[in-house]
């Protein structure tokens, strides 16, 4: 059985959250080469072919923009959406998928929304993400930036931010003034430490979210959430679907 045949296997006793009702993933590292996720083509199409026999069928992939570690471009990012595509065509994969970007904070990121240079999510969303070591200064000046210019920001992976561990104010701060909230999949089955898992339930117990996304950047993410399907939390989910279906 060749690579892709084995991954066209749908999962077996899926008992808990079923991801064929989340449908959508709108946080992934995919287009090979650009970032910390996939580095070749081969593992895109692998990672590509897990997340259809997981059962999502459309992909939103979200490449990093962060100067100067992962200085992307809109048109980088698209260009690589249509060789992905190609390959996914000959692969036999029939998810769709589109690309958007996980834009980090920094200088550069205010003057690419005062001259709409954003690739967005669904209805104009937008994700961003902070510094894992030092919290945001000047956060204020970026949301009120986005929501003039008729963007809707989502916070990528609020309960790995290690400043805020321990408390959830924030985020319902932030969600009272329209700003969305994000949790990793994977922070519920305990890959990024006990502490990080601990505040994604504290997130879900008050519904203090918007959207949830795998944040995959290696076939082995994947694996770890197929494997972890029957993890209390990530049933709960089943009664809470996300934005997601909006995507």
């Amino acid at each position: 059985m060749g690579l892709f045949g084995f991954f066209s296997t749908k999962p077996k006793n899926r008992l808990a959250l079923d991801l064929s009702k989340v449908k959508v993933d709108m946080h992934s590292h995919l287009i090979p080469g650009i970032d910390d996720g996939a580095q070749n083509m081969e593992e895109t199409i692998a990672m590509l072919a897990k997340f259809e026999a997981l059962g999502f069928s459309k992909i939103i992939t979200t490449p990093h923009i962060k100067h100067p570690t992962y200085p992307n471009s809109s048109a980088d990012i698209l260009d690589g959406l249509i060789e992905v595509r190609k390959q996914m065509k000959l692969a036999g994969i029939n998810l769709e998928l589109e690309a958007a970007a996980e834009y980090y904070f920094d200088e550069t990121l205010l003057e690419k929304i005062k001259n709409k240079d954003l690739l967005t999510l669904g209805d104009n969303y937008v994700l961003v993400e902070f510094s894992f070591i030092h919290p945001p200064s000047f956060e204020d000046l970026l949301f009120d930036g986005l929501i003039k210019a008729g963007y809707k920001p989502i916070v990528a992976h609020f309960e790995r931010y290690n400043y805020f561990l321990g408390s959830i104010k924030k985020a319902a701060e932030w969600r009272k003034r329209g700003v969305n909230i994000q949790v990793n999949l994977l922070s519920l089955t305990g890959h990024y430490g006990m502490e990080i898992k601990k505040q994604a339930e504290m997130l879900i117990d008050a519904c203090e979210f918007d959207f949830i996304g795998t944040d995959c950047h290696r076939i082995d993410h994947l694996k770890i959430l197929e494997e972890n399907l029957t993890l209390p939390y990530l049933e709960k989910l089943n009664n809470y679907m996300t934005k997601n279906r909006l995507l």
